[in-house]
């Protein structure tokens, strides 16, 4: 549980209001520890995760547990230990997570500590094994695809009466024509 101190500062009161914003806008959110980055390693991640509308942040773990509770959210304060920077995920939290672990193959100092999607927690492993479902517009593409294929199928049985009669004349005439 985040600490409360007894006498209200206005500054911390200010930068955990702020954080509270920008955690609203959001529903999914993926945390990770970045020790041992580089600042061009680092800068290089928020990049790919900028593609995606994603702002990656480093936070202060008492002020977000402060701002995570306010928010009436799952308990996520197990994964706001030590360095943590919060990716803060509007939409698609499976193409983030997959650039993270993307990422992660490359940088090794980075750490996936969890995830809180929607209203679920995930740890590590799960949020790997999200990261590896398909996306949801890999999905929409799956559904199209099963439902292009009956009017598919349809229109070229219906084209094949007509063509089948087009070869039957032509073979009758080449026949008469012999």
């Amino acid at each position: 549980m985040a600490i409360i101190a007894k006498k209200i500062q206005d500054n911390k009161t200010k930068a955990i209001g702020e954080l509270k914003d920008s955690f609203s806008k959001a529903n999914d959110f993926i945390f990770t520890e970045y020790r041992g980055l580089t600042v061009e390693q680092i800068t290089s991640l928020r990049k790919q995760l900028r593609t995606k509308n994603v702002d990656y942040k480093v936070v202060k773990n008492n002020f977000a547990k402060i701002a995570f509770t306010q928010m009436s959210t799952p308990d996520v304060s197990s994964y706001l230990v030590g360095p943590t920077a919060v990716a803060i995920t509007p939409k698609d939290a499976n193409e983030v997570a997959k650039i993270f672990f993307e990422f992660l193959k490359e940088v090794p100092a980075l750490k996936v500590k969890g995830a809180l999607i929607g209203d679920t927690v995930y740890d590590a492993a799960k949020t790997e094994a999200f990261s590896k479902l398909p996306g949801r517009m890999e999905l929409i593409s799956m559904l199209m695809s099963v439902m292009n294929g009956p009017a598919r199928n349809l229109v070229s049985a219906m084209n094949d009466i007509p063509s089948r009669l087009v070869r039957t004349v032509k073979a009758v005439a080449d026949k008469k024509g012999a």
